[in-house]
């Protein structure tokens, strides 16, 4: 099966720290230090766009100190990686709310989606203050004060992320998190234990291996 979309809730960053006796703000650098890694490695592979949960819309009760390290990492991402992403050709989109993003985060993201908007064929999609049931609710009142009739191609059209052929989650534990719901309608799903600072580009190798075995039927036979 050739895939075109895959995503990634990247999960166990603090259990991956505590393991080796790190802080879980190291836990989420080497998480940050990874994701660069395997979207490299998607592109590679000749995807055409990969997601990433970064941070959820129910991560904001973790605690302050977290909350704010997770807020700096797009700063870092434009600072740090910028131009690795800018060699590696990649178009990074940030998709979820905007409104309760500080404000030297909000421009760290936009200046990132501004300067690799060229780059095509293959998109980075980094999940920020995202949770399906916001991204819904946001996407039906935009489609009820434009007077469109609601219908499954409408609401496909506002969703800013494609649809997902494959999402993976890390560190062992099996459920959706309020991730992509309706994009993941009809996606395989993998979930692997290992933590997600762990998760090698061989293990995505491995991963793809196993999704292209599989048979998507789409409800029919």
């Amino acid at each position: 099966m050739h895939m075109k979309h895959i995503a990634f809730i990247m999960d166990g960053n603090g259990r991956w720290a505590t393991s080796k006796g790190l802080s879980r703000k190291e836990g989420h650098k080497a998480g940050f230090d990874n994701l660069v890694e395997i979207l490299k490695e998607c592109k590679k592979l000749g995807l055409s766009s990969a997601t990433c949960y970064a941070f959820s819309t129910e991560n904001w009760k973790r605690p302050q100190e977290e909350v704010d390290f997770l807020m700096k990492v797009p700063i870092d991402l434009y600072k740090v990686r910028k131009q690795e992403l800018l060699n590696s050709e990649i178009n990074v989109q940030f998709v979820g709310r905007r409104d309760r993003i500080p404000a030297a985060t909000l421009k760290a993201i936009e200046d990132i989606e501004q300067e690799t908007s060229v780059f095509e064929p293959f998109t980075a999609y980094i999940a920020y203050d995202y949770g399906t049931k916001d991204e819904l609710v946001r996407v039906f009142e935009e489609a009820r004060t434009s007077n469109k009739e609601i219908t499954e191609e409408v609401i496909e059209a506002l969703l800013p992320v494609p649809p997902i052929d494959l999402l993976i989650r890390t560190s062992g534990e099996q459920r959706l998190s309020n991730f992509l719901l309706w994009q993941l309608a009809y996606a395989e799903l993998l979930f692997v234990d290992d933590y997600w600072p762990d998760f090698t580009p061989s293990r995505l190798h491995e991963a793809i291996e196993e999704y292209n075995e599989r048979s998507r039927r789409y409800g029919g036979l």
